[in-house]
């Protein structure tokens, strides 16, 4: 459920730029971003830092969208934010005694060590990998293309990613709860 509230500010980019153009579009994102955000503090009281990064993100590519009327700084946020996360998941490979993706699904799995540092440079690779593709469409198709792409193909993207890291994963999950019989 909380993937899929990830990407309500896309889901809102994506009809305020049918219903209307660009900049409106982002700035909805925009608010929408902000919205997620006190959300998360009234809930919980504490903001994860995946998001605040996105706010900041949003606010700086977004501003910048609006500031200057051009929309290529909105059509590079997703590179930014996919490969910013990246390096954060490559460098918790690095530094440190647990990986980020450990850190965020610890609490509901447990692995061998080695499964967590693979687990990590496949998140380390997928983000890099999407920022790339993003930087390709924003360059090569145009605006309704790069549009259609941000929701649906980078949805579908990390959906597919994520069956197949569930796949990978069953193996592990299944020993460790036969083992906990």
């Amino acid at each position: 459920m909380k993937f899929l509230a990830d990407f309500f500010p896309v889901l809102l980019f994506f009809i305020a730029y049918k219903l209307f153009d660009i900049y409106v579009a982002t700035g909805v994102a925009i608010v929408a971003t902000v919205v997620q955000c006190a959300f998360s503090w009234v809930k919980t009281r504490a903001i994860p830092a995946m998001q605040l990064v996105t706010l900041a993100i949003i606010l700086v590519f977004g501003g910048l969208t609006l500031f200057l009327r051009d929309e290529q700084f909105i059509k590079l946020k997703p590179t930014v934010i996919n490969w910013l996360f990246g390096g954060a998941f490559l460098l918790s490979q690095l530094i440190g005694q647990r990986t980020a993706i450990e850190r965020l699904l610890g609490g509901n799995l447990t692995l061998p060590q080695p499964v967590w540092r693979r687990l990590n440079l496949a998140w380390t690779t997928f983000f890099v990998v999407l920022g790339g593709i993003n930087l390709y469409v924003m360059h090569f198709f145009d605006r309704d293309t790069w549009v259609n792409f941000k929701l649906f193909g980078m949805i579908g993207l990390t959906l597919v990613f994520v069956v197949l890291q569930s796949v990978y994963l069953a193996r592990y999950v299944t020993e460790t709860q036969s083992q906990a019989e």
